[in-house]
């Protein structure tokens, strides 16, 4: 087994980098020295990742480790701004700009005055608005509905997306010009898959994170490692956070073992699943009917028991059979030669 409690929260602090960012694998240290270098200079960043590999913390150890680490970081997601709203989010208006504008409104890009605007799912920004958001940019002043008048805003950007920008510049849907304002320094986050090292401290993490006071997990077991080593992990450090929860919440001992991965959704997340109008093995449709009845109740075994019209006894034994050993769909994977790293699972 793989005992964790010896890494304590200094240790583990330690072993991170800038903003609570854990890794000591080759990418996270080349990833961490940029993070060092730009941190300290004021150009526009433009974070490119998949989903789940944490833009928002690069971007906050960007601003907590840079000469604007005192002041505000202006979080913006721009895939929930409003269609109707969003102009007057972002830059504001004066009273009676439009019917129930009642008072003044700062806009999101003016109260991060002399601190960091971090655009979220900058992909997502609506089409439309993107001329006054280069503006703003190019400028640094913006104009709020409804007003004459121009105000000087002073605020580092730093935008974040998983979509391919530029295939948005060739379909249309995203601006050339506001594309190369955003990309001065462009940096790509490494999925987990390409530093996959890292699991054990992340897994450490996320243990303390996650433990109850009463009953910590501070161990798990060598079985337990090897499956998450072993999966390629599509959501990336996101998904693995979200399994370990789940895995503890669910865990009836101090020890986190390969059963109580059984029922967490990684197990239905296959980087190559079937299309829907493929035949699945039996066995293997049983075992998703098992998996996903638990995961609808949140781990209460007797009702999904309840749902799936079985024993309690016979639940436990299904999701025992497929925690340990060869499970259907590994042996299903297997005709099919789908490998990982080179390895079976």
């Amino acid at each position: 087994m793989l005992d964790l409690a010896h890494l304590s929260r200094a240790e583990l602090s330690s072993q991170a980098g800038f903003g609570g960012l854990i890794g000591e694998s080759a990418p996270m240290r080349r990833l961490c020295e940029l993070i060092g270098r730009i941190s300290q200079c004021t150009s526009p960043v433009l974070l490119i990742g998949e989903t789940g590999t944490g833009k928002e913390v690069v971007a906050r150890a960007i601003h907590s480790t840079g000469t604007r680490r005192g002041k505000t970081l202006v979080p913006i997601d721009c895939s929930a701004l409003t269609t109707t709203l969003v102009e007057s989010e972002l830059f504001g208006h004066v009273q009676g700009a439009f019917t129930g504008a009642d008072h003044s409104k700062l806009g999101l890009l003016q109260s991060a005055n002399k601190g960091t605007i971090f655009l979220d799912e900058i992909g997502e920004f609506p089409l439309f608005l993107q001329p006054k958001l280069l503006r703003a940019l190019q400028e640094k002043e913006i104009r709020p509905v409804g007003s004459t008048e121009r105000i000087p805003i002073d605020g580092r950007v730093i935008a974040a997306t998983n979509r391919d920008l530029e295939a948005g510049v060739r379909a249309g849907t995203f601006r050339q010009d506001l594309y190369f304002r955003l990309k001065v320094i462009q940096i790509t986050l490494p999925a987990l898959r390409q530093h996959k090292a890292d699991i054990p401290l992340l897994v450490a993490h996320f243990l303390e994170k996650f433990s109850d006071p009463v009953q910590p997990v501070h161990v798990i077991s060598d079985d337990a490692l090897r499956r998450l080593m072993a999966y390629d992990w599509p959501g990336n450090v996101r998904e693995l956070e979200n399994t370990i929860e789940c895995a503890v919440a669910l865990s009836s001992d101090s020890v986190l073992t390969v059963d109580d991965l059984a029922s967490v959704s990684y197990h239905a997340s296959a980087p190559h699943p079937p299309d829907g109008n493929e035949i699945v093995p039996l066995q293997e449709t049983e075992r998703r009917a098992v998996l996903r009845a638990v995961r609808a109740t949140k781990g209460d075994k007797v009702a999904a028991a309840h749902l799936l019209a079985i024993g309690k006894s016979t639940l436990y034994r299904k999701l025992k059979e497929y925690a340990t050993g060869l499970k259907p769909m590994e042996t299903w994977t297997q005709d099919r030669s789908i490998r990982h790293n080179g390895t079976e699972l």
